[in-house]
């Protein structure tokens, strides 16, 4: 049975002084908002779209590209009214991108919509690749060939959008269907993400670290460090098989949640000095409630570390060869990783965009995949010498086109 794994972050960046950006995250059902408008406005903004987004797509009939739709038009409709009525939010709007799980005759197809510049990656067979496509200003000039890829990253105007929620009582929605694969990982996030990172950066981190959640705090770390001039949001889904997945933590959280930072308060109480009782008056069943609650966090605290550090996997590099590991790449907290096989393969053996990946750790579920994905790089490398090979002892090249039908 296919479900999905799947983990989420947002962050203030290292600039802005609040955080305008908001996810939501059901089983089946994500998006990422990234609010505008200043003074709140913009939190205001992104909240009230995933609301009304949620609520509108929840209470459809049947789950569809069309209910998808639907809810983001109604989204758009209840920032509007509530910019009407609030002149402090006069202004205000918000970028969504969705996606969710759509019944098929044959299982379920992913739906996804998108209005403005946040964005859906899919991270498959080691590629990244952009699903939406940016309503902005400097990404239409791109695509009609007016500035290359490299002039659109630094752009000045790369900030203004072309469609967003709540700047008409109407709005365009762009939208997708899409039939997953098992081992499918799909990114969503805001553009305070991509605009500090490179795709390849990105896909490395996609690549590197198995856990969403993990992969998730990589990214807004990466970001941060490379400027973090913006809000940071990050949503990652994994598509995986009920049988073999590992069991997560912060990846297994079934209600919805909707976010952006909260701010935490610590009150300062008067310490009312007081007589200690006796036994019994001391451990008081709320007391040993209180300390059973803590004795059991404590254990499932540990139990937690214990496991990430001793029952996980990586393939790294053991002096020239090719090895597996037992652990995280950098160990967690007191557990080190521990060498498990030196492999007889040398990391001369494969192929050269393998190389930064292998010497960091690539994180494997088990043993045999670390195994699987050793001999897949092999294999790689070998089709790689032969197509080389073949090339250099060619006079000739021929071309095969070939075009999928479209059903």
């Amino acid at each position: 049975m296919t479900t999905f794994v799947w983990g989420a972050a947002t962050d203030t960046g290292v600039v802005r002084k609040g955080n305008e950006d908001s996810f939501l995250a059901i089983n089946g059902l994500y998006a990422v908002a990234d609010g505008m408008g200043g003074h709140q406005a913009g939190e205001v903004a992104s909240r009230a779209a995933l609301d009304a987004f949620r609520d509108v797509y929840e209470s459809a009939a049947r789950p569809s590209i069309a209910a998808l739709v639907t809810a983001v038009e109604n989204a758009n409709r209840a920032v509007v009214e509530q910019a009407r009525g609030n002149e402090n939010l006069a202004g205000m709007g918000t970028t969504l991108v969705g996606m969710a799980a759509i019944p098929t005759r044959n299982g379920y197809s992913l739906g996804v919509v998108n209005v403005g510049d946040s964005r859906l990656y899919l991270f498959s067979n080691g590629d990244l690749s952009q699903i939406t496509e940016d309503h902005s200003l400097v990404a239409a000039m791109e695509r009609q060939g007016q500035i290359t890829a490299e002039e659109a990253a630094l752009h000045p105007q790369r900030n203004i959008l072309t469609r967003a929620l709540g700047i008409d009582t109407s709005v365009l929605v762009d939208s997708w269907e899409i039939t997953p694969i098992m081992g499918d990982r799909f990114l969503l996030c805001s553009d305070g993400l991509f605009n500090e990172l490179a795709d390849t950066q990105i896909a490395s981190v996609l690549r590197r670290i198995a856990d969403p959640s993990e992969a998730c705090r990589e990214l807004i770390r990466m970001a941060n460090q490379a400027g973090g001039r913006d809000n940071i949001t990050c949503v990652i889904i994994d598509i995986v098989d009920d049988s073999s997945k590992e069991q997560t933590t912060a990846a297994r959280v079934q209600s919805a949640t909707i976010h952006s930072d909260a701010t935490v308060q610590t009150a300062r109480q008067p310490v009312e000095t007081r007589r200690l009782g006796t036994l019994r008056e001391v451990f008081t069943w709320r007391v040993v409630l209180f300390l059973s609650t803590v004795a059991f966090i404590f254990i499932f605290a540990f139990g937690v570390v214990w496991w990430t550090g001793t029952q996980t996997w990586f393939v790294g590099v053991d002096g020239e060869n090719l090895a597996i590991y037992r652990g995280k790449p950098n160990g967690v907290l007191w557990f080190d990783p521990q060498l498990s096989e030196v492999t007889d393969v040398k990391l001369s053996d494969v192929p050269e965009s393998a190389f930064a990946d292998v010497q960091a750790g690539v994180e494997e579920g088990s043993e045999q995949s670390a195994r699987r994905y050793i001999d897949n790089l092999v294999a790689q490398k070998t089709r790689e010498t032969a197509t080389t090979t073949t090339t250099t002892s060619s006079t000739t090249t021929s071309t095969t086109t070939t075009i999928a039908a479209v059903p």
